[in-house]
């Protein structure tokens, strides 16, 4: 059976949870996207919001002050909010590929190339130790161990090297702090679960971003041997194709959506996962020629329109006053842009509640900036 665009487009953004916000839980939506990115701060509140029913930050900021919720860096090397048996159970497939990158000659310009690994992973389980440690204090014992090496290289090799994770008080609502960098087993008094197959991780990501391609599956993850996980699944999944004959594997007793399904309005943060979790993205950009993900970086973020992205937005907060400022990527109808206008303002003022809100929409393809 061959799936159009649209399928997969209505397909995914149900399985989000974008076309109707959701009662589940925090922790549950964390479950259920395998993580939500979480590089910065502002990003998976974002999320949260534009798929939670009545979502209220606080749930991420006591999550992670009584360790039930932790960012910890997973796909794609990237920091995620993930439940703790999410961070012990996924962190086994990810080192792995984690470790191979810091002795290659292009990190940091060969900075760790001659050194031993083994050597170096020793000296950076003894700088982190049991409790919690700045940045600054690790770039620190660096130095120390390593005064002829470039000390935040070394830092990030350790970073690279030892399953970690960020402690309170960076991710809290409104809390951009520098990062606090714990071992995982101490923090969660745990240690980590290399038991759990590769396979059962293709599956969630099915359910949560599916159909999906094996490049998919590794663009997603980063991680080798998808044609052999998907084997590994066996009559778990069902397959179809694309307009461009790919094969797409499923979840064998998930539905797929409805492509006539209505699609409102949805302002994404920056780097939501919705976006970044597909090889071939045409099915929320909505073109063969995607913006590059680098028109997404600095706080610049996409908005959905029938559920394919239609434009950027950027928050400049100054003096009391919170502008949404919004670049279409192609002329909007004005039911269009009252629709927008209407989703950005309640993000306002869920971001930015003590601020006078304003948005503005720009002519299609402005600068953002003011």
């Amino acid at each position: 059976m061959q799936l159009s665009n649209r399928v997969l487009n209505r397909t995914l953004l149900a399985r989000q949870h974008l076309l109707e916000r959701s009662t589940l839980t925090t922790a549950e939506m964390c479950d259920h996207l395998v993580g939500l990115q979480a590089q910065d701060v502002p990003p998976p509140f974002i999320g949260l919001w534009s798929r939670i029913t009545d979502f209220d930050a606080a749930t991420v900021s006591n999550g992670l002050d009584d360790r039930s919720l932790v960012r910890i860096t997973l796909m794609r090397g990237t920091i995620h909010l993930v439940t703790p048996p999410d961070a012990l159970r996924i962190a086994p497939h990810i080192q792995p590929e984690l470790e191979k990158v810091p002795f290659r000659q292009g990190f940091n310009y060969g900075a760790m190339v001659g050194l031993d690994p083994g050597e170096v992973r020793a000296h950076g389980e003894a700088a982190l130790g049991d409790e919690p440690k700045s940045a600054a204090d690790l770039r620190a014992e660096a130095a120390l161990r390593y005064p002829d090496r470039d000390a935040g290289a070394v830092l990030q090799t350790w970073l690279y090297q030892l399953p970690v994770l960020q402690t309170p008080p960076r991710g809290r609502w409104g809390d951009n702090s520098r990062p606090v960098w714990s071992r995982v087993q101490p923090w969660l008094g745990a240690p980590l679960d290399p038991t759990y197959p590769v396979s059962e991780l293709i599956l969630r990501y099915l359910r949560a971003f599916g159909p999906a391609t094996t490049m998919d599956m590794q663009a997603w993850s980063r991680l080798p041997a998808m044609k052999k996980a998907v084997a590994d699944l066996g009559d778990r999944v069902r397959t179809y194709t694309d307009a461009r004959g790919r094969t797409l594997y499923d979840a064998a007793d998930l539905d797929l959506a409805d492509p006539d399904l209505p699609a409102p309005v949805r302002l994404l943060g920056w780097y939501d996962n919705a976006l970044l979790s597909h090889q071939d993205r045409a099915r929320i950009t909505g073109d063969d020629n995607p913006p590059t993900l680098r028109a997404f970086a600095t706080n610049v973020s996409p908005i959905l329109l029938d559920g394919f992205t239609a434009g950027v937005y950027k928050i400049f907060v100054k003096s009391g006053t919170a502008r949404l400022r919004i670049s279409p990527a192609r002329p909007w109808t004005k039911t269009e842009a009252t629709q927008v206008e209407s989703e950005a303002s309640a993000l306002l003022a869920f971001l930015e509640a003590d601020s006078v809100p304003v948005v503005e929409i720009l002519e299609p393809g402005a600068d953002l900036r003011p």
